[in-house]
């Protein structure tokens, strides 16, 4: 099935470029000398739409003027666009600020059009934006639909009459004609299909023809899908001196979610991100703030990514106000294939257990959760290593083994870092009791390369019954009569 939503974003210009935009100040975009747009307190004391700058400041002398960019418009457009593209790569930017995305192909994945387009106004929320949207079979439909607010139509024959209800100036090619259609009795796009086509096109061109076919479903419509970049690194410039790192996660969320539909289009996973800080420019300029974040396992999902971004951020002591950030999608590779298990594992998917690492690792630090890495070393304490979980182990060190034989052999569930020396009493080792043998002896003898230690190891067991993990060392070189030191080296569960 076919199916479009058109976005519609009327108070692009507002919320872009109003900084200080809030329901208690006095706000105003102006284009051209006149006004564009007004925040609610500017309307309260009188400011209208298209009124000149000397009336706003005659009824409003404290109101915040703001002049409209165009260039930052659309580049917050493409952001919402590039956003997007995690639900269908099929989006395409339209005009007056509205965005089409084909979502049939998506009904399935993202649990119907309800659910997608909940998710599709939470992002929006997410991004900073309000916005009409819209559902239609037609392009061109949806795109009509969301113009004048007027909902949803999943099946053609209701968006028929949701069309024809539709004002008849609200395809942009019979604007110009508004005087004449309603002079002639012709209201809505209903009357206009009961016009006589030749006259219609005769006194309006073929533009508005093909636009009323095209959102009929009479015409097909071709468009110029929107082309993620090569690479990303999207920007975001702050509304004002932030002094506290927790209060940058909303922006950082904006940026993420750009990220997530990169990644999506892109067919990437990413492995490393870097949230740059942006400090004061000019002679007290700064070198931007980097906070990495390294993944355990690639992801394209941004509800992971804004969960360790704030842990983060939490733990950041800022040196210098952040005036902007910018996120960076240093390590990537291609998304993984989902999984072909037919039974789930117990205790959660490996995805989810390196989630969990990542979170940790985000709120302790990367000293502070460690994995082992086996090392080919005879010696006890030399046998493994730990490393941060984030670090990737060779294969052939995971692959590390002892010979069979050695394998089969006991060993302590707790290694003491650095082995404790044990007292001597009536010719035995003492700890907590005196200690008696119950194993045959194991020698460890290596480390001939650069510190040779020879080794006696046993099990031993104290008086009350408890496990040790005990050695005798042989001193080379010495005489018969040495006395040989003990050393507790471990303790078995």
């Amino acid at each position: 099935m076919r199916l479009w939503i058109g976005l519609c974003l009327p108070q692009l210009p507002l919320e872009v470029f109003s900084p200080h935009w809030s329901a208690d100040a006095g706000s105003v975009v102006l284009e051209q000398e006149r006004v564009l747009a007004a925040s609610p307190a500017a309307r309260a004391a009188g400011v209208q739409i298209g009124m000149r700058r000397g009336g706003v400041l005659m009824l409003e002398p404290d109101a915040r003027l703001h002049e409209r960019d165009p260039a930052r418009e659309a580049e917050a457009l493409n952001a919402v666009a590039l956003a997007l593209l995690q639900y269908t790569p099929l989006v395409t930017l339209a005009e007056e600020a509205t965005l089409l995305m084909d979502i049939g192909a998506s009904l399935r994945l993202f649990g119907g059009i309800r659910r997608l387009c909940s998710r599709v106004r939470a992002n929006l929320r997410a991004l900073g934006f309000t916005g009409h949207l819209s559902c239609a079979p037609t392009a061109r439909g949806a795109w009509l639909l969301a113009r004048r607010r007027a909902g949803r139509a999943l099946k053609m024959a209701s968006l028929v009459r949701r069309l024809d209800r539709l004002p008849a100036s609200t395809p942009p090619p019979a604007r110009p004609f508004a005087g004449w259609f309603e002079g002639i009795g012709c209201f809505t796009l209903g009357d206009m299909r009961r016009l006589p086509r030749p006259g219609l096109q005769r006194r309006c061109g073929r533009p508005l023809l093909d636009l009323l076919d095209a959102a009929y479903g009479a015409l097909p419509e071709l468009f110029e899908w929107i082309e993620p970049p090569e690479t990303f690194h999207a920007r975001l410039e702050l509304f004002d001196r932030i002094e506290h790192a927790d209060a940058l996660l909303t922006g950082a969320h904006r940026l993420v979610l750009q990220l997530t539909g990169w990644l999506c289009a892109r067919q990437l996973a990413v492995e490393r991100i870097t949230l740059n800080l942006a400090h004061e420019r000019g002679r007290v300029a700064r070198a931007p703030t980097p906070i990495e974040i390294a993944l355990a396992e690639p992801t394209w999902r941004d509800e992971h990514l804004v969960r360790l971004l704030k842990e983060r951020l939490a733990k950041t002591v800022l040196d210098a106000p952040v005036i902007g950030l910018g996120l960076q999608a240093l390590q990537l590779q291609a998304m993984a294939p989902p999984s072909e298990s037919l039974f789930p594992e117990p205790g959660g998917t490996e995805e989810d257990r390196n989630r969990v690492f990542e979170l940790l690792v985000a709120r302790l630090g990367a000293d502070n959760v460690l994995q082992a890495a086996p090392q080919a070393d005879y010696r006890p304490e030399l046998a493994n290593a730990w490393v941060p979980v984030q670090q990737k182990i060779r294969a052939s060190a995971r692959a590390a083994q002892m010979p069979p034989d050695v394998q089969s052999l006991p060993r302590p569930v707790w290694l003491l870092a650095k082995p404790i020396a044990l007292l001597m009493r009536d010719h035995r080792p003492f700890y907590g009791s005196p200690l008696k043998m119950a194993s045959n002896p194991e020698r460890i003898e290596a480390g001939w390369w650069s510190e040779s230690q020879t080794r006696d190891y046993f099990i031993a067991e104290g008086q009350d019954h408890a496990l040790y993990w005990v050695y005798r060392e042989r001193i080379v070189g010495s005489g018969e009569d040495a006395e040989p030191r003990w050393f507790l080296h471990g303790l078995f569960g």
